[in-house]
C-alpha cells in the first residue's frame, strides 16, 4: 500500500466487478484545480441487508448535503450518548485513550514486566472466575472506599465501549483487607446495579467483580498478566494514571557510513540446463529441483513455495523469501504468523545483508528487502536455496528442516568477489505466534536470553495446551546481538523492507514481558577479497529446557548443517526412489519420481498445511486417502495411521470428522462417508502388504455425546472411552454405521458425503446419495473378502448380501436415463438429473460406477461418454466436477452455493474428482484416453510455457486442489500442495496406467500403454533390494511372457525377495 500498482498508471481504473478472486473497493475520482480552489469529496461506504436497500442508501447518500448532515447527526447521537451516560467530553477522550490501549497492547499500560515474567498460569484457569479470556481484559486494582470514583469512572468507561462495540471485560479486585472490605464490596456493586451496566454483571463482555482472598497468588498474577490495562487506586486517578510514561532507555547509537554507497551493475544469473522452461524456471534435468530465475522486478504470477517438513514440524517458504514455521501442529502452534495473501505474499521471518562501510541492505532471497540484481530460487526435496549477486558478495542461502528433530536451519554462504576486503553483517529475524494468531498471543510471549547457552528463547506460558514448549533461535557467532522487540526492530510504522533497527550500529539486547515480542539476532564479520564465510542460524523448539540445549549445542558444531542436510537428502531420495520410472516422457518422469509423492507425504501427511489452507488438523477421510499412496514407499505409515484413525472412532461407529492433535479436540458430525474410509483403507493396506496382523491391533474409542438431529455438528474434546476393540472390530462397526438407507433403499446422505459443500441436502436425515451408494458397495465388496479369510463367514455373506440389494437400487432409483443421478434431496427432489437447471451432470457417481464396479458396464460407458462431452473442457485443460454450476435456481445443496459459479467444487475442476474420471476411463481399457486426461491434469501441461504460465498462475510442480472454470479465469490454478487429489494422482500414474501393483510378497505389471511407448522402466525397490523391470510393448501377435533375472516365470506376478542382490525383469505385454 506504500507503493500501489494503480497509483502509477494516471488512467481510469478497470472498473471490474461483480464475483472476483480478491475482492476490494477502490474508487477514483479525478479533479482539477484552479489556484486557490478547494474541492471536496465525499468517500462513503456502507452495508446494508438486499440490494434494493444498498441501492436507495447510494442514492440518498449522493446528495451533496448528506455528508454534512451526517457529521451532524453523529456529533448530536455522540451528545446523546454522553449525556445517558452522564459523561463529559473529556471523560470521553480519556476513554477513547485507553480503548487504544485495549486494541493495540501498550505496554505502558500493562502490568510490569516482572509481573508478566512470574505468570505460570495459561487462560483455562480464567474460567474458574467466570472469565474467558477470548476478550480483551481490563483490571482495576481498588483496596480504599475514599477513592470509588475510579470504580465509577471504569464502570461507565465500560458502557461507553459496549456502546461504540468494543468488547471488554472489566475485572474489579476488591483488595481491601480490612474488617471494612464487604463495605466496598457492596459499594461497587450497588455502583454497577444503579447503572445501565447492571444487565453485564458477570456476563460474556461484562463487568466481573472478586475478592482478593478469594484469588491464590498464582492467579492474581495471572489476572495481571493477561490483562491489556491494569489501574490501581493507589496510583491517582485515572487521567494521572493515563499521563504516566514508561522510562526511556538508552538509545541504540545510530549507523554512521564510512564511505559511499556502492553502485550496483546488475549481470544476469549464469544460463542453467532446464526442461520445461516458461520465462520464469524450469526443472533440473532430473526434475530433482525447480529452478525460478527473477530478474529484476520480475515476481512470480503467485506465490511458488515448497513446504518443508518433518512428522512433527515444518516451514512453508515462497520464492519471495516469505516464510511461517509450525510445530506439532501448522494451526494451533505456529511459531512464526501465516499469512494467507497471494497478492503480497506478507512474511513473518527475514534474513539481511548490511554493507558496515555503506549502510546499503539488501535481502539474499528477493524479499522483504529485495536486492538490484537477478535472483535465483531452488525448491528441492526437502530443501529451498536462494542464490543472489549484490556489490560484489555472492550469496547462497540454505532453508532445510532437520528429519528427526524441530530445527529450521537457515545456512548462509557469503563470498566476496568484490576485489578488496568488506565487513558486512547478517540480520536474521522472525516474529513470534506461539499459538494460533499472533494478535491472540502477543501479550503472552516471554522472550529471554538464555545464560547457558546465549540463545534467544521465548516461551508462551498462557497458551493452555502447549504451555511447556520453549522456543529459540540461535546463530553459531559468540558476538552476536540481539533483540525481542518488534517495536525497536521495525520502529513505529516502519516495515520489513527497511527496519529502523538496520539503521542503528547494533542491536540493544533488549528481551523480556510485556514487549511486542520477535525474535532477531545479528553478526558482523570482516570478509577478504575471495574470502568465504558460512553462517547457520536455527529456529527450533523443545519441551523442556535440557531438550532445547542438546539442540542448541548439537547444531553449534561445524558440521551441522552440512549433515542435517545430509540426512534431508538421504531421507527424501531413498523415499522418493521406492518407484523410479523412465519413461519416453519426462513430465510424467518428473511427476512420478518425486513431485506428487513428495506433496503427500511432507505437506498432506506431516504438514497438513500449505500457503493457500493452515489446517493442522488431521482429516478423518483425508489422510487416510492420502496414506494409501504410500504402500510402497512407507507401508509403516499406512499401519501406524490406520490405528491413530481408528483411536478417533466413537462407540457408535462414527468418527471425528477432524481433530487436532495433540489434544485432539475436534468436529461430530453427521457426514456419511468418513467412517467408511477406515475399512476401504484398511483393506487397501491388507491386500497390498499382506500385514493382516494389523486387523488384531487394540484402538480405543472415543466417547461423547451425540450429534442431535438439528444439529450439523459440534467442536468438542472427547473423552476417551475405556471400551477398546482390534481394527477389524473398528471397520465393522464403522459399516454397520453405515448400513442406514432412505426410501430409494441408497445410503442417508447426512450433512454431506465426500462433498463437504452438499450440507443441506440430506440436513432433515432423509436426504440420499448415489456417489455413497457406490462406494459403500466398493467397500463391502472388499471388506467381505477380509471377512472371509478371517473366518467371519457370517459378517461376509451379510456384506455380500447388503452389497448385492445396494447394487439393485442404485439401477432401480438412481439411473436418470444417459447417467447416475448424485443424490437426492430430504422432499426426493433428485440432484444431478436432467430435470436440475443447476448441476444437471456430476463426475462423481459416473466414475465410481466404473472403480466401484457396481453400476451397470452398459450404463457406466454411456454416462462415462456423457461426462467426456459435457465435463471434459479439452480446450481449457480442465475436468468440471459438475454442470452447469449452482448460481440463481432455487436448488440449495449447501455452502457449496456460497462460491463462485465455476470456482473450486462449484463446477470447477475440483482435482480429485477429475482424477477419479480419468481413473474409470483407464479401468474401462480406454487407456489413450486416460494418458489424454493425466496429460491435461498434470500441472507441467498448464506451465510449459510463459503464456500458459500467465494463466495458470499457479506452482508448476504440483498438483492444484482446484482449477477455475468460469471467465475472465478459466485455467487459473487455485489452492495448491495441501490438496489429497496428490496422493490419489501419483497412484493413477503409478499403478492404474504405469501398472505397478504390490500384491504382499509379489508385485503384478499391468501396464496400458499410450500410444507412441513401445518400452518403459520401473525400477523398484522392496526394502534394501531393486527390481530393474523393464516392460515391453507386444507386436499385434506376439506372445505375453515375464522373466526375472533371465528365467522365465510360469505366475504373472513377479516374486520379491529382500535378499540385497539387484534383480532384472524383462515383461512383454499388450
Amino acid at each position: 500500500l506504500v507503493n500501489p500498482a494503480a497509483m502509477k498508471k494516471v488512467a481510469p481504473l478497470s472498473n471490474t466487478a461483480g464475483s472476483v478472486l480478491d475482492p476490494i473497493i477502490s474508487l477514483r475520482r479525478t479533479v482539477t484545480l484552479q489556484p486557490d480552489e478547494i474541492a471536496i469529496l465525499d468517500f462513503v461506504i456502507g452495508a446494508a441487508e438486499d440490494r434494493e436497500t444498498a441501492n436507495a442508501l447510494v442514492e440518498k447518500y449522493q446528495h451533496f448535503r448528506m455528508a454534512d448532515r451526517a457529521f451532524d447527526l453523529a456529533w448530536t447521537h455522540s451528545q446523546v450518548t454522553l449525556r445517558h451516560l452522564n459523561a463529559t467530553e473529556a471523560e470521553a477522550q480519556l476513554y477513547a485513550r485507553l480503548a487504544g490501549a485495549i486494541i493495540y497492547a501498550d505496554p505502558a499500560r500493562r502490568a510490569t514486566s516482572g509481573i508478566l515474567l512470574e505468570n505460570r498460569r495459561g487462560q483455562s484457569a480464567l474460567w474458574a472466575y467466570g472469565i474467558s479470556g477470548d476478550t480483551p481484559l481490563v483490571l482495576l486494582r481498588v483496596t480504599d472506599m475514599e477513592k470509588i470514583e475510579l470504580v465509577r469512572q471504569l464502570i461507565r468507561a465500560h458502557s461507553y465501549w459496549r456502546a461504540k462495540g468494543l468488547t471488554v471485560e472489566l475485572v474489579i479486585l476488591n483488595e481491601d483487607v480490612s474488617v471494612y472490605r464487604q463495605n466496598l464490596q457492596d459499594q461497587i456493586t450497588s455502583l454497577i446495579a444503579a447503572g445501565s451496566e447492571a444487565q453485564m454483571l458477570d456476563k460474556p463482555g461484562g463487568i466481573f467483580v472478586r475478592r482478593l482472598e478469594q484469588i491464590p497468588n498464582d492467579d492474581r498474577v495471572l489476572l495481571q498478566s493477561a490483562s491489556r490495562i491494569v489501574l490501581d487506586d493507589e496510583h491517582g486517578s485515572l487521567l494521572e494514571q493515563l499521563e504516566q510514561r514508561s522510562v526511556l532507555e538508552p538509545p541504540v547509537p545510530a549507523f554512521t557510513p564510512s564511505r559511499a554507497p556502492r553502485v550496483e551493475t546488475p549481470s544476469p544469473p549464469p544460463a542453467r540446463d532446464l526442461i520445461f522452461r516458461n520465462g520464469l524456471g524450469g526443472f533440473t534435468p532430473d526434475g530433482h529441483e525447480y529452478v525460478i530465475t527473477l530478474s529484476p522486478g520480475q515476481v512470480t504470477p503467485a506465490p511458488w513455495v515448497n513446504v518443508l517438513a518433518n512428522p512433527s514440524f515444518g516451514t512453508v517458504v515462497s520464492e519471495n523469501g516469505g516464510a511461517y514455521t509450525w510445530f506439532e501442529n501448522a494451526h494451533e502452534f505456529r511459531l512464526t504468523p501465516w499469512f494467507n495473501d497471494p497478492v503480497r505474499d506478507l512474511t513473518g521471518e527475514a534474513f539481511y545483508i548490511r554493507d558496515e562501510e555503506t549502510g546499503q541492505i539488501w535481502s539474499p532471497m528477493p524479499g522483504p528487502a529485495r536486492g538490484a540484481s537477478a535472483y535465483v530460487v531452488r525448491h528441492g526435496f526437502g530443501y529451498t536455496v536462494f542464490e543472489h549477486t549484490e556489490h560484489g558478495i555472492v550469496s547462497e542461502l540454505w532453508i532445510c528442516v532437520a528429519m528427526d528433530v524441530p530445527v529450521k536451519l537457515a545456512v548462509c554462504k557469503l563470498r566476496n568477489i568484490s576485489g578488496g576486503p568488506r565487513r558486512l553483517s547478517l540480520t536474521g529475524y522472525c516474529e513470534w505466534v506461539l499459538g494460533d494468531l499472533r494478535h491472540k498471543t502477543l501479550l503472552n510471549v516471554q522472550t529471554d536470553v538464555d545464560l547457558k547457552s546465549g540463545a534467544l528463547l521465548a516461551r508462551n506460558f498462557y497458551n493452555t495446551e502447549f504451555p511447556d514448549r520453549i522456543v529459540f533461535l540461535d546463530v553459531n557467532e559468540p558476538t552476536r546481538t540481539l533483540t525481542g522487540d518488534r517495536k525497536e526492530f521495525l520502529g513505529r510504522n516502519g516495515t520489513l523492507a527497511q527496519p529502523a533497527a538496520l539503521k542503528r550500529a547494533r542491536l540493544s539486547g533488549k528481551a523480556g514481558a510485556g514487549l511486542d515480542p520477535c525474535g532477531a539476532m545479528q553478526v558482523a564479520f570482516d570478509l577478504a577479497d575471495g574470502q568465504e564465510r558460512v553462517t547457520s542460524f536455527r529456529l527450533g523448539v523443545g519441551r523442556s529446557m535440557a531438550e532445547v540445549h542438546d539442540l542448541i549445542f548439537r547444531f553449534r558444531r561445524a558440521d551441522a548443517g552440512r549433515v542435517a542436510l545430509s540426512g534431508v537428502h538421504e531421507f527424501w531420495n531413498r523415499t522418493l526412489g521406492a518407484i523410479n520410472v523412465d519413461t519416453p516422457d519426462p513430465a510424467v518422469n518428473t511427476m512420478a519420481n518425486g513431485w506428487l509423492l513428495y506433496q503427500t507425504l511432507g505437506c498432506r501427511f506431516w504438514g497438513r498445511t500449505g500457503f493457500y489452507q493452515s489446517s493442522g488438523a488431521y482429516g478423518f477421510r483425508d489422510q487416510l486417502q492420502d496414506v494409501m499412496a504410500l504402500v510402497h514407499a512407507e507401508p509403516a505409515l499406512i499401519r501406524e495411521h490406520l490405528l491413530r484413525a481408528a483411536a478417533h472412532q466413537f462407540r457408535e461407529g462414527d468418527v471425528q470428522h477432524w481433530w487436532h492433535p495433540p489434544v485432539d479436540r475436534g468436529v461430530r458430525t453427521h457426514f456419511s462417508d468418513d467412517y467408511l474410509w477406515l475399512p476401504y483403507v484398511t483393506c487397501r493396506y491388507v491386500s497390498c502388504t499382506a500385514d493382516t496382523g494389523v486387523l488384531d491391533e487394540q484402538a480405543p474409542f472415543l466417547d461423547a455425546r451425540p450429534v442431535m438431529p438439528e444439529e450439523e455438528s459440534y467442536y468438542d474434546l472427547p473423552n476417551r472411552s475405556q471400551e477398546s476393540a482390534t481394527l477389524y472390530q473398528h471397520c465393522v462397526r464403522a459399516i454397520e454405521h453405515g448400513l442406514k438407507f432412505g426410501e430409494h433403499g441408497l445410503p442417508l446422505m447426512g450433512s454431506g458425503d465426500w462433498n463437504d459443500g452438499m450440507n443441506l441436502v440430506g440436513k432433515e436425515g432423509r436426504g440420499e446419495s448415489v456417489w455413497l451408494a457406490f462406494f459403500l458397495y466398493d467397500v463391502l465388496r472388499q471388506f467381505a473378502e477380509i471377512a472371509r479369510r478371517r473366518g467371519d463367514a457370517s459378517f461376509a455373506e451379510r456384506c455380500l448380501a447388503r452389497a448385492k440389494k445396494l447394487q439393485e437400487n442404485i439401477e432401480k432409483n438412481a439411473w436418470d436415463g444417459q447417467w447416475y443421478r448424485r443424490a437426492y434431496f430430504d422432499n426426493g427432489e433428485p440432484l444431478g438429473s436432467k430435470t436440475n437447471l443447476e448441476c444437471q451432470i456430476d463426475s462423481l457417481p459416473q466414475s465410481w460406477s466404473v472403480i466401484s464396479g457396481a453400476g451397470d458396464p452398459q450404463r457406466s460407458r454411456q454416462a462415462m461418454n456423457a461426462v467426456d462431452q459435457r465435463l471434459i473442457r479439452r480446450e481449457s485443460k480442465l475436468i468440471q466436477l459438475f454442470d452447469p454450476p449452482f448460481d440463481k435456481s432455487p436448488l440449495n445443496p449447501g455452502y457449496i452455493k456460497g462460491y463462485i459459479p465455476g470456482v473450486r467444487e462449484n463446477g470447477g475442476q475440483y482435482t480429485h474428482g477429475a482424477i477419479w474420471t480419468a481413473m474409470a476411463f483407464a479401468l474401462m481399457g480406454e487407456n489413450e484416453r486416460a494418458w489424454e486426461l493425466f496429460a491435461l491434469l498434470n500441472p507441467m501441461q498448464h506451465a510449459a510455457t510463459a503464456e500458459q504460465i500467465a494463466t495458470y498462475k499457479v506452482e508448476p510442480y504440483v498438483i492444484a486442489a482446484d482449477v477455475y472454470a468460469v471467465a475472465p479465469n478459466i485455467g487459473r490454478g487455485g489452492w495448491t500442495w495441501y490438496t489429497g487429489s496428490a496422493g490419489w494422482m501419483y497412484r493413477f500414474l503409478t499403478e492404474t496406467l504405469l501398472g505397478v501393483h504390490l500384491e504382499g510378497n509379489r508385485l503384478r505389471i499391468t501396464p496400458r500403454f499410450p500410444a507412441g511407448w513401445t518400452s518403459y522402466k520401473v525400477h523398484y525397490r522392496h526394502r534394501q533390494t531393486v527390481y530393474h523391470i523393464t516392460i515391453n510393448r507386444l507386436s499385434a501377435d506376439g506372445t505375453g511372457e515375464l522373466s526375472l533375472d533371465g528365467q522365465t516365470l510360469a505366475e504373472e506376478t513377479i516374486p520379491l525377495t529382500d535378499d540385497h542382490i539387484e534383480h532384472f525383469v524383462e515383461l512383454r505385454a499388450r
